[in-house]
């Protein structure tokens, strides 16, 4: 069965679906079986994609019109279609760039593949500056990574209050501004430091 997918930008009237819509039919998509959002396509909520491929079977083919209209960016497009030839489901591009792309023939699966590769080298490059850059930082003497949420001497009048059986865990938390699971991390409710507190002690 052939299931068409269309998304917009914008639900203020500046776009429409037609275009889309005119080009799955053409395709030979039934009407009742296209789903559409009307959403960004860094949207994480779109109930119509999630929809879509909650009810594709296998066999089913999704078609889009273009690529941009199925993935928030790269990644997250192999990862789909990947997701939906594991499930045996095809997916077919129309237009734009990726016109190629259709896994239920050889030549469109080499296509994706390459997409697939591409995006393998993004987040490997991604990857490699920011090993550079946290080494880089190190070489200046600034530790890469999550700031602590205590300081040093904050650490060493936790594990003191918390020695002390009067002390309100509540009121000390909040005289310096942190939550009780932050302050868990770092010591335990009988004072002794946790790893992350050691960690901290060392930086």
């Amino acid at each position: 069965m052939l299931i068409g997918y269309t998304r917009i930008s914008k639900a203020d009237g500046s776009q429409n679906m037609d275009l889309q819509k005119d080009a799955l039919l053409q395709e030979g998509v039934h009407p009742d079986y296209i789903y559409e959002d009307m959403a960004s396509g860094k949207n994480d909520d779109r109930p119509g994609l999630k929809s879509c491929l909650k009810n594709l079977r296998a066999g089913d083919i999704l078609i889009v019109w273009k690529l941009d209209r199925l993935g928030r960016n790269l990644a997250h497009l192999v990862n789909t279609v990947q997701d939906l030839a594991t499930r045996e489901i095809g997916f077919k591009v129309l237009t734009g760039q990726g016109a190629n792309i259709d896994t239920t023939t050889a030549s469109g699966k080499m296509i994706f593949g390459i997409f697939a590769a591409l995006s393998e080298f993004e987040r490997e490059l991604i990857r490699e500056r920011t090993m550079a850059g946290l080494e880089a930082a190190r070489a200046r003497g600034r530790n890469g990574g999550r700031k602590f949420a205590l300081t040093k001497s904050q650490l060493r009048l936790a594990q003191a209050s918390m020695s002390n059986r009067d002390t309100k865990i509540s009121e000390f938390c909040k005289e310096i501004g942190i939550t009780r699971s932050t302050l868990y991390r770092y010591i335990s409710p009988e004072g002794e430091i946790r790893p992350h507190g050691h960690k901290l002690l060392k930086s």
